[in-house]
């Protein structure tokens, strides 16, 4: 029994570029300590790929029409399918070490119920990685070189214990919104959202959105409309790592650090509380006119 279930829903593995960082990835993870991998669905290759990398692999997980996979049924599976404390849901193009496991561990033992994620540094890779004993000083180095830490939207992994987020819609994996849901969630249910960014670096392998429909950005897919539907509407589908509750940094639990985009996204969920009856591009406008910017960022340097 290892303490974190890894599950994630590849892309095909037809694109030469998507499947070698998707390689990457998935190997990166098989070398952690305490973790148990499951890959879901059908996509072109990915038997192929977990057989070579010798993880589990399971096809049943339910898609709509167009064939993607839905997010409840990948957290179906990997209940069903794992005994372990934690779970995990991950994207396939993201690069592991150990200190991801080292923050989990210190998370569980403080914590009965949370949600763990982090800003991710991109980073262009364009060779599959060598996997020898300096691989992660490499890569640390590349990272701290030629990476750029992503913007506090859009989260590429969370992680949870097993008896939480028991109720996820039939969102789609890959497309935008659901994300956002699941920290809305966690504060809705006032679970700690504890962002590990100053003790975890997670490198995420850039790509371009060719295996989308017209080659769009998922944030331009109708499917990201149904997410935004099912989540319950914009409003909650606005929510990021500014939202976090809690910061990991040495082992400890530290409030956020108060700057600009943090002061206005609090002053953001503020007004919605008093003016809930006013359309929510309204109170968006209210909190995010440019000209209030260079005001109040010189409050916060």
């Amino acid at each position: 029994m290892s303490l974190i279930t890894l599950f994630s829903a590849p892309k095909p593995f037809t694109d030469p570029h998507i499947a070698m960082i998707q390689r990457n990835a998935i190997k990166s993870w098989t070398l952690l300590p305490d973790v148990e991998i499951i890959l879901l669905g059908n996509e072109e290759g990915l038997v192929e790929t977990a057989k070579e990398l010798g993880v589990k692999h399971l096809t049943n997980v339910k898609c709509n029409d167009s064939g993607t996979p839905f997010i409840s049924s990948m957290f179906e599976l990997a209940r069903q399918n794992s005994n372990n404390e934690l779970l995990c849901i991950i994207n396939a193009d993201m690069i592991l070490m150990p200190d991801f496991i080292e923050a989990a561990k210190q998370v569980a033992k403080q914590k009965d119920k949370f949600v763990l994620l982090s800003q991710r540094w991109d980073l262009d890779v364009t060779q599959p990685i060598e996997f020898d004993n300096d691989w992660q000083n490499r890569l640390r180095s590349a990272v701290h070189g030629h990476g750029e830490l992503h913007r506090p939207a859009g989260s590429d992994f969370f992680l949870f214990p097993l008896s939480s987020y028991l109720d996820v819609p039939d969102f789609t994996i890959g497309r935008a919104g659901w994300d956002n849901w699941m920290i809305y969630k966690a504060r809705k249910e006032k679970w700690p959202v504890i962002d590990c960014t100053p003790s975890v670096m997670i490198a995420h392998q850039n790509h371009d959105y060719s295996h989308l429909p017209d080659s769009k950005p998922h944030y331009e897919h109708p499917d990201t409309n149904e997410n935004i539907r099912l989540a319950g509407g914009s409003a909650n589908v606005r929510y990021t790592i500014l939202d976090s509750t809690h910061q990991l940094v040495n082992g400890k639990f530290l409030r956020p650090k108060m700057t600009y985009a943090r002061f206005m996204r609090g002053v953001e969920l503020f007004l919605r509380k008093i003016f809930f009856f006013l359309p929510e591009n309204m109170i968006e406008n209210v909190v995010r006119p440019k000209r209030w910017k260079k005001r109040f960022k010189k409050l916060f340097k």
